[in-house]
């Protein structure tokens, strides 16, 4: 029996410290990426804030950066947008804070309201108890966050410093994302290979043209809606008018087509368990009736130019940002999906679709002057 032949694997020291040093680099970028994501979670999530009010902005900024710098038609933009937040927080800010309140400490008793009128109607036996209970919305709880809500503005004192550095950050970050997006863009594109910078800067345009024309007629179409659904709750004699009114603006947007029949149901069941059960008609009737008109006049012309989502799309990046990222993930879920949407649409070319191999062909016909094939 011939002795097998012994294989020497010889390492040179050059690539024992090549192997070190990558060994050493993966480990170090699992640390960084672990950093990101668990101490600096804050800064990722307001540093992606920053970027999408940014693109918010840019057509705004587009247009008025074509008489003026950039950096000063960002400043006035950004300007106007904070007076206007500023007039609506001292003409409404403190009435919003106690009508969420207020809201928020009723939810019990409209759920329990409901559940009454199902088991008399339906002869059901639901139990109220077990039903808030899975909803984390027990009369004590709702007390919770109803004292919470009131809490923020009592003693805003004590958390102003935080609130304004965090603010102040966030608008700092937001300005200079728009104001610098072309050197950015340049800067970056720098750094890529010849052949991939082209496409960069495609992508780059692309992305902050669609998804900026699409956040920016969200929030247009999101203060309509709200302002008209408020004055409407208003006249009714709604409970909370204002927040739930601010409620149907933005659902109604982060969903759209269907959002607003979505946002519409809390108005309707806070109004048919209200001591005046023909308010709920009458905010479904307005739900309907706003929606006919925002899909005929003000969404084609609002959204000429923005992406175009799918409602059941749009509702299902809401739910999972939602899931992972909480409230922050349910507002960014579909600026993400419309930027992504825009990229497939400009850069992937659609297929003709091709008929069953197997599948009836009709036959050709015949030439002018001929007759028709027999058949077999």
């Amino acid at each position: 029996m011939e002795p097998r032949p012994t294989v020497q694997v010889l390492l040179a020291p050059a690539n024992i410290w090549r192997a070190g040093l990558v060994l050493a680099a993966v480990v170090a970028a699992a640390f960084f990426v672990r950093f990101v994501l668990v101490d600096a979670g804050s800064l990722v999530a307001m540093l992606v804030m920053a970027w999408f009010l940014s693109l918010a902005m840019e057509p705004a900024v587009r247009r008025l950066s074509r008489r003026t710098r950039r950096g000063t038609a960002t400043l006035l933009v950004m300007t106007l947008f904070i007076l206007g937040l500023a007039i609506f927080l001292a003409l409404f800010g403190s009435l919003f804070v106690r009508q969420v309140a207020v809201l928020l400490k009723a939810l019990p008793d409209v759920v329990a309201g409901v559940v009454d009128w199902v088991n008399a109607r339906f002869g059901t036996r639901y139990d109220i108890s077990g039903i808030l209970a899975s909803l984390n919305l027990t009369p004590q709880q709702a007390a919770t966050y109803a004292q919470g809500a009131l809490s923020g503005v009592l003693g805003l004192l004590g958390t102003v410093t935080g609130a304004v550095f965090n603010l102040f950050t966030l608008l700092l970050l937001t300005f200079y994302l728009s104001a610098d997006g072309p050197a950015l863009r340049r800067w970056i594109a720098q750094l890529l290979p010849g052949r991939v910078q082209q496409v960069f800067v495609n992508v780059w345009d692309v992305s902050t043209i669609k998804t900026g024309g699409y956040v920016s007629s969200r929030l247009v179409l999101a203060a309509v809606n709200g302002t008209a659904s408020a004055l409407v709750f208003l006249l009714i004699g709604m409970p909370s008018w204002l927040a739930l009114g601010a409620w149907t603006g933005l659902v109604a947007q982060l969903v759209p087509t269907i959002g607003t029949y979505i946002s519409i149901a809390l108005p309707v069941v806070v109004g048919l368990v209200s001591p005046h059960p023909w308010i709920g008609l009458a905010a479904l009737g307005w739900g309907v009736l706003y929606q006919q008109v925002e899909n005929l006049t003000l969404e084609p012309k609002i959204s000429s130019r923005a992406v175009d989502i799918h409602p059941g799309v749009s509702f299902a990046a809401v739910i999972l940002g939602a899931s992972l990222f909480g409230a922050m993930g349910a507002l960014l879920a579909v600026p993400v999906v419309a930027m992504l949407h825009s990229l497939v649409d400009t850069f992937v070319t659609r297929q003709e679709l091709q008929e069953p191999a197997g599948g009836a062909t009709q036959a050709p016909p015949p030439a002018s002057g001929g007759k028709p094939p027999p058949s077999r």
